[in-house]
């Protein structure tokens, strides 16, 4: 039996999710901001709750293109917020348009959002060495700076728990614990980038 991080249910998307995409560090602008706008959606929810909406959330984010995002108005929003097949939350659905904005503000001035971001963890991922899941913190020293940074920028929905889920989907930070059958792979390839 393959042993996994204790977060993952058995739900074929969640091992997939899992298995393939959690903890790989991502330094492609489209996708950070799509983890960026769904890591927000999922503020006070479940992240498997956001994963089964994610490919609606592709579609009806114009595949999470930026210059898309920023240009939505009021009817924009009031489409997004009749979608059964999104989070119908206000707050969120235009945090995700300002969000938006202030990406495309951060690309404009470092040349790439990812070169920004990564900036965080010294442009290399962080192997953390957790052995099991109540070893994982809800935050760090380095998502409250993300955070305090992206808030001052004119972000919203990254707050320091928030930012520090971002890290680990886009393995900013590898936080596999260490009975995950990923755990070594993964580790090996972060330490070889430092």
């Amino acid at each position: 039996m393959i042993c996994r991080c204790g977060w993952v249910n058995d739900d074929p998307l969640y091992l997939e999710y899992h298995d393939k995409e959690w903890g790989v560090p991502v330094h492609d602008d489209r996708q950070l901001f799509e983890m960026l706008i769904l890591e927000g959606a999922q503020a006070g929810l479940s992240w498997y709750t956001v994963l089964k909406k994610r490919d609606r959330y592709r579609e009806a984010f114009d595949g999470f293109d930026p210059v898309l995002v920023a240009r939505y108005g009021e009817r924009k929003l009031a489409e997004l917020l009749a979608d059964a097949g999104l989070i119908r939350n206000r707050l969120k659905l235009a945090g995700a348009v300002k969000n938006a904005r202030a990406f495309l503000q951060v690309q404009a001035e470092f040349g790439s959002f990812d070169r920004y971001i990564w900036s965080f963890v010294g442009g290399a991922p962080k192997v953390n060495h957790r052995a099991a899941l109540r070893d994982v913190p809800a935050s760090t020293p380095e998502s409250e700076a993300m955070s305090k940074a992206l808030k001052k920028r004119g972000f919203t929905f990254v707050g320091s728990t928030i930012c520090y889920a971002f890290m680990q989907a886009t393995g900013m930070v590898m936080d596999h614990t260490a009975d995950c059958f990923l755990y070594a792979e993964l580790a090996a390839a972060g330490e070889g980038e430092a």
